[in-house]
């Protein structure tokens, strides 16, 4: 499976949210929501999730194996690092495969 597509687009915010993304994979599968946060041991990129009823969150999609997890979160954190700063209204786009 090949990363695509990856678009970022950074925040404006006094929490530790950085960005939101959006990965495709294979030109067929796209991914939303996925959030750049700045953690303790620096930037890493968030699952999206949902509150269950107990108030825990889960994520929603996940990669299986540690290695893909790296690929896409190296992806990821590329294009937030190439990404226009907030506010600008404009989101990076980074074609990955051709």
């Amino acid at each position: 499976m090949e990363i695509t597509d990856v678009r970022v687009r950074r925040i404006a915010s006094e929490g530790k949210l950085r960005a939101y993304a959006t990965i495709t994979f294979d030109n067929q599968f796209v991914i939303h929501n996925l959030k750049v946060i700045d953690g303790k041991s620096g930037l890493f990129v968030a699952m999206p999730s949902r509150k269950t009823k107990s108030g825990e969150f889960k994520d929603v999609a996940h990669p299986i194996s540690s290695d893909f997890r790296a690929t896409m979160q190296d992806a990821i954190l590329v294009a937030f690092e190439n990404a226009p700063p907030p506010g600008t209204e404009e989101e990076y786009e980074e074609e990955t495969a051709e």
